[in-house]
């Protein structure tokens, strides 16, 4: 978690018949705070932006016609849009949320053609799992989508690309541990805490603090993952949060 950014207070409340645990809700704050905040290539109203149109890809048609066709490139037309978002960044958002296991290293160049780098794809990554994240949440225990928050920085982005980063084999370039520069220096909570979710992120550390901040909530703590016995002091055991995962994982088409 990005320490420079305050937590958003008493955003998210639950009823207590619902027994949200205070971990998960103070979770939630904190990671609207940072999807409100200033990033490395969007700026704040941008990320908002991009939360925006993932929440509206679950409706374009565009997307649902790519989805059900043989080729996604194959289809044409224009995407469900309520913002100012450039086309490679709207179609990136629109991809990533219903068809995201069809998107290859020839789908990024794209991208990079039209002008998105692939640090701002990161970085978009990362605010739209988040967005997905909570709102799926939401919607399993049968509440309203949050209100998208306010933009809380209205500066430029600085276009930050951190120190340290290589190609070590996938699509995008990514921070070893033993790469990190000073100003990344807590992504990983150590080396021995690294994983490779987290390191395939960390082009943008903004996206791995987001995502620090929700699956150390959501699932567990990076010193537990590697200890079969450990559950985080959840209502279930490790056996049937593993069970949960895979099935999940099955469902979103996740080859990982």
């Amino acid at each position: 978690m990005n320490d420079s950014v305050p937590p958003m207070p008493n955003v998210f409340q639950y009823p207590d018949s619902l027994g949200v645990r205070s971990d998960l809700v103070s979770a939630y704050d904190s990671a609207w705070a940072q999807i409100a905040s200033i990033g490395e290539g969007w700026s704040a109203a941008e990320r908002i932006a991009i939360a925006q149109e993932a929440r509206l890809a679950w409706g374009c048609d565009l997307c649902e016609t790519r989805k059900k066709a043989l080729s996604p490139n194959s289809v044409q037309g224009e995407h469900v849009s309520e913002t100012s978002l450039p086309t490679a960044a709207l179609d990136a958002v629109h991809r990533i949320v219903t068809d995201a296991s069809r998107i290859t290293r020839a789908v990024l160049d794209r991208f990079n053609d039209s002008g998105l780098t692939d640090a701002q794809y990161v970085e978009l990554l990362g605010v739209v799992v988040a967005l997905i994240s909570i709102d799926e949440f939401h919607l399993a225990m049968g509440l309203p989508l949050a209100e998208l928050p306010a933009a809380g920085d209205d500066r430029p982005p600085p276009a930050y690309v951190p120190g340290g980063a290589r190609n070590h084999g996938a699509f995008v370039a990514s921070i070893a541990p033993r790469d990190l520069t000073a100003p990344e220096a807590d992504l990983y909570g150590g080396a021995s805490q690294k994983g490779n979710v987290f390191m395939a992120m960390s082009l943008a550390p903004s996206a791995v603090r987001l995502l620090s901040t929700l699956g150390f909530a959501q699932y567990l703590k990076p010193s537990d993952v590697a200890n079969p016995a450990a559950n985080g002091g959840r209502a279930i055991n490790r056996m049937q949060m593993e069970l949960i995962a895979a099935r999940v994982s099955n469902y979103n088409d996740c080859f990982y």
